[in-house]
């Protein structure tokens, strides 16, 4: 039989295992289009790691039953609990755990016992991502400030409460509700007499929904959830070898670092509705929150194709434009002609390392373009992959086509057609957290007076940015 300290050591080598298969999983798993290769090694590696998590718990088994045949006093217990990073023999309790004196493995373990009890109505991969949130593997975001908004906002407390607040004139609200909605407003950037937020298992800030069809982009760029007021990364094109005489001194081979800061800009949202509405409707919450989330959604479509950049998020064709260093772009051989030659030269023009990865985006106008080329069998590089569920594919690489990019434009000036490249270099933040308030009467703008109208005023902060333009090329007329 094994030993305590044997135990321990076989403990810390499956955990360790198991944590670098999923962060493996979470990256391949965000990346959204991938090879045949690297599907399967996505599902050997999910299934490598479930197994290494059942291996960590029968190695936890054998150490509770040593403690219980040793008969070890509570203290000593709770001591080695503490000293080892695991709970033996019981499971969090997350109305135990106080978030004001927890430490961070104590917030993590409370956030993940919250999720699993709460969270049966998320998707696989969006359990995922909310795990790697809480375990502090996703860069910009404080896994502890995403556990302690799961713990406040996941109580029947906060969620009746929550309800009441955006749905009556005058709520009456218990003292335990009080009391939940007093605690997020004190631990949160919510003033006072502020708004309410949304609870966190249902807030499009940080779990966003699955395919969310209406931005498409969000299938294959890299979202990131960041409790800060910026995203600041490190982006370098790689490190440069070289060959060397023996016993001389290594060329200078330093790649050139660029650290993109991405800012959060203010995204509202508002939904007047009548009192009859509120009054008749059935399921009038669960619906006017689906039409928020979706409009939220709605609104990062159309910014992360076209966004400015000026006091919103700057889209990915906006950015491409921007940026005048060459190659970034691939002009068409025939102004306001798109043509099989050029989609082959913006495909051969991407970096060899960017193209295993990429994808293609474009208007449903440009596809047609596209697929019009190959009544003359003028480019064979364009299929449909019927054991994909009809994917489009352009030299090989998957399709996204979305009515906010740019339409195709026969003008012989400026016009962009579409964008080949790693969307992984493509980055969408998102600052947890949405707040909603309800605005009791709407007033006419004729004499002032009220309308028989409330509405729902909601507010978000996201930002986005190419944080590598090398990584893409825009196929343009300029």
């Amino acid at each position: 039989m094994s030993t305590l300290s044997e135990l321990q050591v076989r403990l810390l080598e499956a955990n360790a295992k198991r944590d670098t298969l999923r962060d493996e999983v979470a990256d391949l798993a965000e990346r959204g289009n991938l090879s045949l290769g690297e599907e399967q090694r996505f599902q050997r590696q999910l299934v490598a790691a479930k197994r290494a998590d059942v291996e960590a718990k029968a190695v936890r088994s054998e150490m509770a039953a040593i403690i219980i045949d040793t008969k070890v006093g509570t203290d000593s217990a709770a001591d080695f609990r503490a000293a080892n990073g695991f709970n033996v023999g019981r499971k969090v309790d997350p109305s135990a755990v106080d978030r004001n004196t927890a430490s961070r493995g104590e917030l993590r373990d409370a956030g993940l016992a919250v999720m699993e009890t709460e969270g049966r109505h998320l998707a696989d991969f969006q359990k995922v991502d909310l795990d790697n949130m809480l375990r502090g593997r996703k860069l910009g975001a404080d896994g502890a400030e995403i556990a302690k908004l799961l713990l406040l906002t996941e109580t029947n407390a906060y969620r009746s409460a929550f309800i009441k607040g955006i749905t009556q004139q005058q709520p009456m609200f218990e003292p335990d509700e009080i009391r939940a909605i007093n605690e997020y407003r004190a631990a949160s950037e919510t003033s006072a007499n502020g708004g309410y937020g949304v609870p966190v298992l249902i807030d499009p800030t940080i779990i966003l929904s699955s395919g969310a069809i209406s931005a498409p982009i969000l299938d294959i760029c890299r979202v990131i959830t960041i409790t800060t007021n910026a995203w600041k990364g490190v982006v370098a094109p790689g490190a440069t070898w070289s060959y060397d005489a023996e016993g001389a001194e290594v060329s200078d081979d330093a790649p050139t670092f660029t650290q993109p800061d991405i800012p959060v800009y203010s995204a509202r949202g508002f939904i007047p509705y009548s009192i009859e509405v509120e009054q008749d409707y059935p399921g009038f919450v669960e619906e006017m929150a689906k039409i928020l989330s979706q409009g939220y959604v709605n609104l990062m479509a159309v910014t992360t194709m076209t966004g400015s950049g000026s006091s919103q998020p700057t889209g990915i064709f906006t950015s491409m434009q921007n940026t005048t260093t060459a190659p970034a772009h691939v002009t068409s051989t025939t102004a306001g002609t798109l043509g099989a030659v050029d989609l082959r030269s913006a495909y051969s023009k991407l970096p060899e390392r960017f193209r295993p990865g990429s994808s293609w985006l474009m208007s449903p106008t440009v596809m047609a373009q596209v697929r019009a080329l190959g009544n003359n069998l003028n480019i064979a590089d364009f299929t449909i992959d019927f054991t994909r569920e009809g994917v489009t594919l352009l030299t090989g690489k998957q399709v996204i086509s979305t009515d906010y990019a740019p339409a195709f434009s026969s003008t012989t000036g400026a016009a962009s057609y579409a964008i080949v490249g790693d969307f992984s270099n493509y980055v969408v933040v998102q600052r947890a957290g949405m707040t909603v308030e309800l605005v009791q009467h709407l007033f006419g703008t004729a004499a002032n007076r009220p309308t028989g109208q409330r509405g729902w005023f909601a507010f978000a902060r996201n930002g986005a940015d190419v944080v590598n333009p090398g990584a893409f090329r825009l196929l343009s007329n300029t």
